[in-house]
């Protein structure tokens, strides 16, 4: 193998010109014989014990060439590629120019590079800071969770059904007189003020005592999903079978040693107000994170090539058609009855495969610019902490893991950390325009 000449022909794309020997051409066409030999008929031979230059004889002299090619791609094509050090992102585009016995095959390879970025201003990113103070009215809410939680139904067999309450109906829907399909169900639980059914429908059961039947009359929005009744009036035959509510426990010391280990409510509270707080903090860093990192694309300046954010595209496809199959979902069953296509579905993901690409680009030169570098302490230290989150032994996961791969993280995790370590805060707009008012 020999790698002729390496040629830039346009922004981020390279031109390989590579030439195998014709020993390593001939190696290529024997081996390929050998493999498909056993499938190829040849008169007056058994199966597979045809001589080479039977088959070449019979099926033309180039009978192997294709595949013998293809082989060479791995063994002789890849290994010059790998020495020309470029970093490729996308596949290669691979190409013959010549093929001959006497001096072997000669291919032309296109590949597309990892551009090289400027990234200027990335300390002293201004954001607004997402705060992290947790209120008296956060925990007090937290703690109406709770009793919600432990609440107790109570059937309203006595009174008429309110804002807040759970009913249980049956109902028929007509529309232009005849029952529309889907419009029928018997035993259905609805809690009213929930807004689960078109307007009009819950607002009309309020009032209505258990054992009651009624009709109401209602309008179908002009986008509903249904065409065939959209924008059309419709009534509904009701039965009320039962009215329920919920009765909360009072919020006492009683109740927070009925659902914790605390002796007294304001242990719970105090208690509730640390995980709060532990929470506001992690969504704090990380809304701070991503909203460093929406300003961080902005100062990415480069010509980028298009494959990378269709490869991060690809990526999230990846990961939306496993989120589809945890929910036994497929692609076809979603597209279906969303209306979307995988194109659709695809420009949805633009704007955050290129926030994504251009902040990845961003470190990368972050880390050079600044020098950053990894301890082997460092990449010991998470490698062990990988291999404990996983149960497996530290061995095992050098063995799964490239240690190049874990170094780059945590080179990004630190360009990160640089970053956010120089963030300006700036108060949010609404506050800011507020405070300038009082001070007119």
């Amino acid at each position: 193998m020999s790698l002729k000449a390496t040629n830039l022909v346009r922004p981020n794309t390279y031109e390989i010109e590579i030439e195998s020997t014709a020993e390593e051409f001939e190696s290529a066409v024997e081996s390929t014989y050998r493999k498909n030999r056993g499938r190829i008929n040849v008169p007056g031979f058994r199966k597979g014990k045809a001589p080479r230059k039977m088959i070449e004889k019979l099926y033309g002299e180039t009978v192997f060439y294709d595949d013998a090619i293809n082989s060479m791609v791995p063994t002789v094509v890849a290994p010059a590629v790998e020495e020309t050090k470029l970093e490729l992102v996308g596949r290669p585009e691979i190409d013959v120019t010549s093929i001959s016995k006497e001096n072997g095959v000669a291919f032309k390879v296109t590949v597309t590079v990892k551009p090289e970025v400027k990234v200027e201003g990335y300390k002293g990113i201004k954001i607004e800071k997402y705060p992290e103070e947790v209120t008296d009215k956060d925990v007090e809410n937290a703690i109406l969770e709770e009793r919600k939680k432990n609440a107790r139904i109570i059937a309203a067999e006595d009174r008429e059904a309110q804002d807040g309450d759970t009913v249980n109906i049956d109902f028929k829907g007509f529309v232009d007189g005849e029952q529309f399909e889907g419009g029928t169900e018997e035993g259905y639980d609805l809690k009213l003020g929930s807004k689960a059914f078109i307007p009009g429908f819950e607002d009309q059961i309020i009032g209505k005592k258990a054992g009651e039947e009624f009709s109401i009359n209602v309008t179908f929005p002009e986008n509903y999903q249904m065409e065939e009744i959209a924008g059309k009036e419709a009534t509904f035959e009701i039965k009320l079978n039962s009215v329920s509510y919920e009765e909360l426990p009072e919020a006492d010391d009683e109740f927070a040693q009925d659902i914790s280990e605390f002796d007294t409510l304001d242990e719970l509270k105090a208690d509730i107000r640390s995980k709060l707080t532990e929470g506001a903090a992690k969504r704090a860093k990380s809304i701070n994170t991503e909203s460093m990192f929406a300003e961080l694309a902005k100062l990415v300046e480069g010509d980028i090539p298009e494959v990378m954010y269709e490869e991060q595209i690809d990526r999230y496809m990846s990961d939306f058609e496993r989120r589809l199959k945890a929910q036994n979902l497929t692609t076809e069953i979603y597209y279906a009855f969303s209306g979307q296509d995988e194109k659709a579905v695809r420009a949805q993901y633009k704007d955050a495969a290129e926030k994504s690409v251009k902040v990845s680009l961003a470190l990368e030169y972050i880390a050079k610019a600044e020098n950053l570098e990894v301890s082997a302490e460092e990449l010991e230290k998470e490698v062990a902490e990988i291999a404990e989150n996983a149960k497996v032994p530290v061995d095992r996961v050098k063995q799964l893991i490239s240690l190049d791969v874990v170094k780059n993280d945590l080179l990004m995790e630190k360009a990160k950390d640089l970053c956010m370590a120089n963030v300006e805060y700036v108060e949010k707009k609404e506050e800011a325009d507020s405070a300038a008012e009082k001070t007119e």
